[in-house]
């Protein structure tokens, strides 16, 4: 197993106990219920006029495609949005300023140095990147970036995502939560008691957050499966938003 930084090797936690704290912590747990946003409207066929509404993250997308950044939605920058929401794969693709796809913008902006203001340590070995503040993941080696960044969705407010050094002591393939009605958490590798980098099916930002967990799509989490073995260093750093410091 790798040596994690002097600031981290205190804290490694050892095989069996951490193998026991799997049993009793689960990482994603339900929260409470919470008000629906409304939904936005479906995919236009190709060729349609691009019809939605102002969305919630509209500026901010605005800005990103170099729109006018007014906050307030007109033709052309529904199809701007519509245009890169299909580029990126996002569905649907309606040209609605939604979180899905400000989240999708945040990994896209930071692909070229997601480490530019340097809040993950470099080291010679790899290093997998989680930032509370961007909620993204990466993972790098060096100064070489070695998995893109990709949209995450860590702890909520009482149960954030635990800072610090960390290292991947147990990997699970098809875990499944023993905690929390048998919740699947796919390509699991836990770094922290019960936290660990997973899969979540289905809406990755329901409800706001995790139950301290650092969740991707289950296609990030298969591609950062292949990636990652047991003893490779996690380090998260930064402030969730709309969590206390």
């Amino acid at each position: 197993m790798r040596t994690l930084d002097a600031t981290g090797a205190a804290g490694a936690i050892g095989r069996a106990a951490a193998t026991a704290a799997i049993l009793a912590v689960a990482a994603l747990a339900p929260a409470p219920a919470a008000v629906a946003a409304p939904s936005p409207p479906p995919s236009a066929p190709a060729g349609e006029a691009c019809t939605a509404g102002t969305g919630p993250y509209q500026r901010e997308l605005e800005g990103h495609l170099r729109r006018t950044a007014d906050g307030t939605q007109d033709a052309r920058d529904c199809e701007a949005i519509r245009t890169f929401q299909r580029a990126n794969g996002i569905r649907p693709a309606n040209g609605y300023a939604g979180l899905v796809t400000f989240r999708t913008m945040v990994a896209v902006a930071a692909r070229t140095n997601p480490n530019a203001a340097g809040g993950c340590p470099v080291r010679s070995h790899r290093v997998t990147c989680v930032d509370l503040e961007r909620q993204l993941l990466w993972v790098q080696r060096g100064r070489t970036v070695v998995f893109p960044p990709v949209p995450v969705r860590t702890g909520r407010d009482e149960d954030e995502t635990r800072s610090g050094w960390h290292e991947v002591y147990w990997r699970s393939e098809d875990h499944v939560s023993t905690l929390y009605e048998n919740s699947p958490m796919p390509y699991a590798q836990f770094f922290d008691g019960g936290q660990a980098l997973h899969g979540r099916p289905g809406n990755l930002y329901a409800h706001g957050g995790s139950a301290g967990c650092v969740n991707l799509t289950v296609p990030d989490a298969r591609r950062l499966w292949d990636l990652l073995v047991e003893g490779d260093a996690v380090y998260v750093w930064g402030t969730k938003p709309g969590t206390e410091d």
